[in-house]
């Protein structure tokens, strides 16, 4: 009997992981240390409430100043900060308008890291989607620590479908282009500097028993940051789809996967693999190039997965769905590093790629400022004279000795002038 080695656990490498459930609750996961420690939830922001579900979330990880956006279900859009779950800014995607959340939710939402030509450190562009198609650009300014007073710009708005459901938005790695697809919604590109439709595609023909499939993406992803022509879709009839812009409006290749609808796409910095999670717990990774099944990840999971990352730096790929629980897995063996239990149905999760798993003190800019002129104001106090108050006793004690010293003066000086003068009485009798 061949002798069988297990693969080798070597534990969750430094990770932060911010996950997003049913409550409205932003549950923060952590392994710190060098010695690859299992991740445990180290904060909880927020108060459980289900008309405040999280919906959709975007975080701008970059070592100054990070911003983390969430859209809730009763149609505010936050702006957090994620290292202490600050709010910066919070604003209702509805604004003014008659239609209730209830019947209009927020099914997609960007944050961009590009910044703008009249964009600030205390400023941030959002792109949001609500499923009847109602998209919004906006740049959102922050009150300032000195001035509370905020410029609010007219957002740039369009529709993206005249009817059906936008289930799916994705904004490429430039941040030029945008996707949409969703229920009788096909998948097109959107330029978003001109806000118009580049690219729109076609649905597939029947099948050969004649049965047309109707149209219902669930999940999209780019497959690459510097190419915004090749995606990846998932469709509730448990099929995945490579489409190629610059080819032709139907699906390069297409593949059928378990039996249930792809709820959750990944892609991999190497441009050809995908990680696929479907509604009945299966999580797997394929070549897109070939459609060939790399192997299914191994983990006792129960529950719809509802979102896949994968860590930008390290070897890892994390799940989550309705089974309550943060799965982090090895990319190379598909083993299961770890597993968290966070108690509530789980929506979504981010990785902070800033974490490196060391004690750091991230401070924003607002805090920097009000640093700034703590140090101004010090600078000048130690500049400014001292001025202190004397009591009357000193002042008394100081004029005694003054007038003691005075007296000895003139005990001296009387002593000095009768030496002289027995000096001469003592030559003249001499003479």
């Amino acid at each position: 009997m061949p002798r069988v080695i297990p693969p080798e656990n070597l534990g969750c490498p430094p990770i932060r992981a911010l996950t997003f459930d049913s409550l409205g609750l932003i549950k923060v996961t952590e392994a710190r240390g060098k010695d690859r420690e299992n991740p445990t939830v180290v904060n909880t922001w927020g108060e459980m409430n289900a008309s405040r579900t999280v919906l959709a979330a975007s975080i701008d990880d970059r070592l100054r100043n990070p911003l983390l956006a969430v859209a809730r279900k009763d149609g505010n859009v936050e702006i957090l900060n994620p290292c202490n779950g600050d709010l910066h800014f919070a604003y209702s995607a509805f604004g003014d308008d008659t239609c209730s959340p209830a019947d209009d939710e927020i099914s997609a939402l960007h944050l961009f890291r590009k910044k703008k030509d009249d964009q600030t450190e205390r400023s941030c562009t959002l792109l949001t989607c609500t499923k009847k198609g109602d998209v919004s650009l906006r740049l959102v300014k922050f009150p300032d620590a000195r001035d509370d007073s905020m410029d609010d710009a007219a957002p740039k708005t369009w529709k993206a479908c005249g009817s059906g459901e936008i289930l799916v938005g994705k904004v490429d790695g430039s941040e030029n282009f945008t996707l949409f697809g969703g229920r009788r919604v096909e998948a097109n590109i959107w330029d978003l500097e001109q806000c118009t439709k580049i690219w729109s595609a076609k649905s597939p023909p029947k099948d050969n028993l004649g049965i047309f499939t109707p149209t219902w993406f669930t999940s999209a992803t780019f497959l690459s940051n510097d190419d915004h022509r090749k995606f990846v879709t998932g469709t509730k009839s448990h099929q995945v789809r490579l489409y190629d812009i610059a080819a032709q409006r139907r699906p390069v290749l297409s593949f059928d996967f378990r039996e249930t609808a792809i709820t959750a796409i990944a892609e991999d910095p190497d441009g050809h693999t995908i990680y696929v999670g479907t509604a009945s717990a299966d999580l797997a990774s394929f070549d897109i190039r070939t459609g060939k099944l790399l192997g299914s990840f191994l983990g006792k999971c129960s529950g719809s997965i509802r979102s896949v990352v994968r860590h930008p730096q390290h070897p890892v790929i994390a799940s989550c769905g309705l089974d309550r629980y943060l799965r982090v897995y090895d990319v190379k063996t598909r083993q299961l590093i770890s597993a968290v239990f966070l108690k509530q149905h789980l929506t979504g999760l981010v990785f902070d790629s800033g974490f490196t798993g060391e004690a750091e003190t991230v401070v924003d800019v607002a805090t920097e400022e009000k640093m700034t002129i703590m140090e101004q104001e010090d600078d000048e106090t130690e500049k400014a004279p001292v001025k202190t108050k004397k009591s009357k006793k000193e002042k008394r004690s100081r004029e005694k000795v003054f007038e003691g010293e005075e007296k000895d003066e003139l005990r001296s000086k009387k002593t000095r002038e009768h030496k002289k003068k027995t000096k001469k009485v003592k030559h003249d009798q001499e003479d």
